[in-house]
């Protein structure tokens, strides 16, 4: 990628929904990208969802049909990224893993080069004390799907540098995205305060007090919930819904964020939303 030094070129770790939907956001901006992920099978057919994606986002209007679009890359090491003027991590919401891929993701890009772990839970400064550069490290919280969400967090942790926030909003501002700065912890805002009463929703319905269409239709229209929260939870990902939870749960201590019975269940039996055809709701696909 030398030829494109100086040009932005972002590279995004994690072929999964988060990763497919920020690759598509980028490409649809004329951005170009490098998708970095270690399972091959899920690479292989990275491609096409990112495809898929961008007819989505421009059936609904939410990308621009007309202008240049990036260029897609594939790889299955952090050595292809060498030349990135961005990264953003888009693995599974597991702070051991995150920090892992930051080690090799710092390895290879030079010093001052913008490094975003996508995040919905794990504190910024968790994952900046066990990586090199920590001030080149911001929270991004992405939300899904990327392209059609145009407002999300920008994480600041108590080591991130001033270049590196003036890098993220550049790097927004290219994305089309508008970024609102808060301050770290579990959770952030978003996740704190939405994934407790998607938690509450769930418990409600577990023990028989309402059903999960009633729940949601009580939320749109006694509350102005746009979606309602277990169709918002099924959006998610039910199984990320979890995982966050899980980490809130046990940085926090606060019980109302031990992941409902229901929700275990549901990822058991994987019943895990949108991307897998069912989830509290049943999209006829599995």
């Amino acid at each position: 990628m030398t030829e494109n030094r100086g040009a932005p070129w972002l590279a995004v770790f994690g072929a999964g929904v988060m990763g497919i939907g920020i690759a598509a956001l980028a490409i649809g901006r004329g951005v170009p990208v490098t998708l970095v992920d270690v399972d091959q099978a899920r690479l292989g057919t990275a491609r096409r969802r990112v495809r898929d994606e961008l007819r989505l986002a421009h059936l609904t209007g939410a990308l621009p049909r007309t202008g240049p679009a990036g260029e897609l890359r594939l790889a299955e090491s952090a050595a292809a990224v060498a030349d990135a003027t961005s990264v953003i991590e888009a693995i599974t919401e597991a702070a051991e893993l995150k920090a892992k891929v930051h080690r090799e993701i710092a390895s290879v890009v030079a010093p001052g080069t913008l490094r975003v772990t996508n995040t919905s839970s794990i504190p910024v400064d968790e994952l900046a004390g066990q990586v090199p550069c920590p001030e080149d490290l911001v929270g991004v919280h992405f939300m899904n799907p990327p392209y059609l969400i145009g407002t999300l967090e920008v994480v600041r942790g108590p080591r991130t540098g001033e270049r590196a926030m003036a890098a993220v909003q550049a790097l927004l501002s290219t994305l089309g995205r508008k970024g609102i700065v808060v301050g770290d912890g579990p959770g952030f805002v978003t996740s704190r305060v939405l994934h407790r009463m998607i938690n509450d929703a769930a418990n409600v319905v577990e023990e028989g007090r309402a059903t999960v269409e009633d729940v949601d239709a009580l939320m749109e229209g006694c509350l102005g919930h746009p979606t309602g929260p277990l169709r918002t939870a099924d959006l998610i990902g039910i199984d990320n819904l979890v995982d966050s939870l899980t980490v809130l749960h046990e940085r926090t201590g606060d019980d109302s964020y031990r992941p409902s019975e229901l929700l275990l269940r549901k990822v058991a039996e994987g019943d895990h939303g949108r991307k897998t055809g069912r989830g509290f709701y049943d999209y006829g696909v599995r």
